[in-house]
Formats: C-alpha cells, structure tokens, sequence
C-alpha cells in the first residue's frame, strides 16, 4: 500500500497556501493587517503563510471572508486539484 505524504506538505495545500498569499497581496494587506481583520495573533497568519499551521474548517471559512473570498470556490477548486493528484478509488 502507498503511503500518503503529510497533507501539510501536499501540491495542493501549497496551492492553498499561495491563493491567500496572493489575495492577502491583491489587497495590499499586510499579514499584520489581515491579523488584526481576523482578531487572531500575527504569529497564526505567518505560520499558515509558510506551511506551519493547518487550519481548521472553521478557520478556513474565516479567512476566506476576510480576504473576500468565496470559501465554497475557493475549496471547490481545492477539491478539484485533489482529484487530480488522487483520483478516486473504485470498489
């Protein structure tokens, strides 16, 4: 049986990862300022932006609103390049 790697390090949460960087830039925001849009510490904004934090569901959502974004689009594609990288397994 193949052995899955970490999701943390996977292609599509470092794709993840760079959607919010890049919105986060569109913005102009700075990690402080979406930090301080979000009521979290600056620390959790750099963790996530490097690959050290995951975030929860609930978290996602969050921080999707607060670089207004669409959370069911944004993990729509999500799903998508998941697929693409692990299609799914036939019974």
């Amino acid at each position: 049986m193949k052995r899955m790697r970490p999701s943390l390090y996977s292609p599509e949460m470092a794709w993840l990862r760079q959607t919010l960087v890049g919105r986060r830039l569109e913005l102009n925001l700075t990690q402080k300022m979406l930090a301080e849009r979000m009521e979290v510490i600056l620390s959790f904004i750099g963790k996530v932006e490097t690959g050290e934090r995951r975030l929860d569901i609930a978290e996602f959502v969050r921080y999707c609103q607060a670089l207004e974004l669409n959370p069911s689009l944004v993990l729509e594609e999500f799903c998508a390049k998941l697929e693409k990288q692990h299609p799914p397994m036939m019974m």
